[in-house]
């Protein structure tokens, strides 16, 4: 059962297609100019939306602007980098049981 469900991971994790790992927000700013509208005392209005992704990746966080009409594509990402780590963590399963039915060797001698 572990070798089929081996190959239908892997199959699955090449299809996913390209991914970003982290988590979307909106961002609305005050600036700097004194007389902005932003600034208005009695109805002030921030500046934006900005869209921010913020991740980490290699243990270094980081994070990154994208445009309004890069939201979905964005989110897609971020869904399919989610759906990676869910495949991962299932194939890295299946070779543990796999090791244990079969023995360690028999991890050794699968190329593909």
């Amino acid at each position: 059962m572990a070798r089929k469900s081996i190959a239908t991971l892997k199959e699955a994790l090449n299809a996913l297609g390209p991914m970003l790992p982290g988590s979307i927000s909106t961002q609305w700013n005050v600036c700097g100019k004194p007389a902005c509208r932003c600034k208005d005392p009695e109805r002030p209005q921030r500046h934006g939306p900005y869209y921010q992704l913020s991740f980490s990746v290699g243990g270094r966080s980081s994070t990154m602007f994208f445009k309004r009409e890069e939201l979905p594509t964005v989110r897609e990402c971020v869904r399919r980098y989610r759906r990676f780590k869910e495949l991962s963590t299932q194939l890295v399963a299946a070779y543990v049981e796999e090791a244990r039915r079969m023995g360690v060797a028999a991890l050794v001698t699968e190329r593909g």
